[in-house]
């Protein structure tokens, strides 16, 4: 199931990103955004589709990757260089993101909210991998941000 499910999620992307936020927002019923960011070691531009959940004006991310033992390599692009661009639908906006680590005051209370819009998933995610699971908070700068 798992190999079936990347790759849906791979096609789904590959959606978004082609239909401009037309399509792939909410196909997999949950929200999505395009997260794009600055590939750390090449500079080139780097795309993926990602659910979110909000907090405020943020959007919160989760550097699970399917449970693997490395977190994705979005995340250390963002680390690298925090300036970003979110896409949710069609709606494109100028952002700058920070990693939240486990122990972080605000981690806990972040994961259960981008957990529970996720239904439960990144749980079962957590129990696959040794490494705690970092949280990207993204905060838009532009005054589109209202998404």
């Amino acid at each position: 199931m798992a190999a079936f499910e990347r790759m849906f999620m791979r096609l789904h992307q590959f959606l978004y990103i082609h239909t401009d936020g037309r399509v792939g927002h909410r196909m997999i019923m949950v929200p999505t955004l395009l997260l794009r960011t600055t590939g750390r070691r090449t500079g080139a531009a780097r795309t993926n589709a990602l659910i979110y959940a909000r907090d405020g004006r943020d959007f919160v991310l989760v550097g699970s990757n399917w449970g693997g033992q490395h977190s994705p390599a979005w995340l250390f692009n963002l680390q690298a260089n925090p300036s970003v661009e979110i896409q949710v639908g069609r709606l494109r906006m100028p952002s700058v993101g920070r990693v939240v680590a486990q122990g972080d005051a605000d981690y806990e209370r972040l994961w259960k909210l981008v957990n529970g819009s996720n239904h439960g998933r990144y749980h079962e995610y957590q129990a696959h991998t040794a490494r705690s699971i970092p949280l990207a908070v993204i905060r838009t700068t532009g005054p589109e941000g209202q998404a």
